[in-house]
């Protein structure tokens, strides 16, 4: 049986494995991959194109279903949850942020980072009262009435970022989320990500190709035959 460490990471990866059959030919893409993340912890995920960086992060989330292996989210194993647990644990516990912002365009910035509390059962006063506060951290509270398309890449990723935060997740997964931006608006849509991860105290998984970026992270790592390999 596969057990969480005393005082657990909020994250635990534990032997995952997951492979995929394409055209008859078994693909094996994480063969035993282990991690620990910490409360407070950023990680960065550095690999070239294809290694299971997303399928990482996919089972990190709770997206897809390992193998073997578990994973562990603040000591709780999710290997036997019904898919109904593993919505309302991803719901409660996780925050996603990807490449792509995937606002809704037909909502306002502020409405788009409410949506996720409201289905989360918070109430409507609340949930924008918490919205304009993450949202003015993030200095856009000038623009809690703008649709995505009146506003800038950067302005829209950071809206992502704060729907990402906006329940409170104690893990934060992002894949590749400054990867559409260009060097000067990806440093600053870093730069509050980060300030806003270490706040908050949560644990950070974030894939980047970014160097410059990875370095500031508290601990790199990358894969190497389906496993998880720690760099300087």
């Amino acid at each position: 049986m596969n057990e969480a460490p005393s005082n657990p990471p909020t994250l635990y990866l534990h032997q995952i494995e997951r492979s995929y059959v394409d055209a008859e030919r078994k693909l094996d893409v994480l063969r035993g991959a282990s991690l620990a993340v910490w409360p407070g912890q950023t990680v960065a995920l550095i690999a070239p194109s294809g290694t299971g960086k997303s399928t990482l992060l996919h089972v990190a989330g709770l997206l897809e279903k390992p193998d073997g292996g578990d994973v562990f989210i603040a000591g709780q194993a999710c290997a036997d949850l019904s898919d109904e647990q593993r919505t309302a644990l991803r719901r409660q516990e996780i925050g996603f942020i990807y490449q792509q912002h995937r606002l809704l365009p037909e909502f306002t910035a502020l409405e788009n980072v409410v949506i996720p509390q409201r289905i989360n059962g918070l109430s409507r006063t609340e949930a924008e009262e918490r919205s304009a506060q993450i949202l003015g951290f993030l200095g856009l509270g000038e623009r809690l009435s703008h649709r995505p398309s009146e506003l800038s890449g950067g302005e829209q990723q950071r809206v992502a970022i704060a729907r990402a935060m906006s329940n409170r997740p104690r893990l934060l997964l992002a894949d590749e989320p400054t990867g559409n931006l260009d060097p000067a608006t990806s440093m600053h849509v870093f730069d509050t990500l980060l300030s806003l991860a270490r706040i908050s105290k949560l644990a950070a998984v974030i894939a980047t190709h970014n160097l410059d970026l990875a370095v500031r992270m508290d601990r790199r790592v990358t894969l190497r035959e389906g496993r998880i390999v720690d760099l300087p």
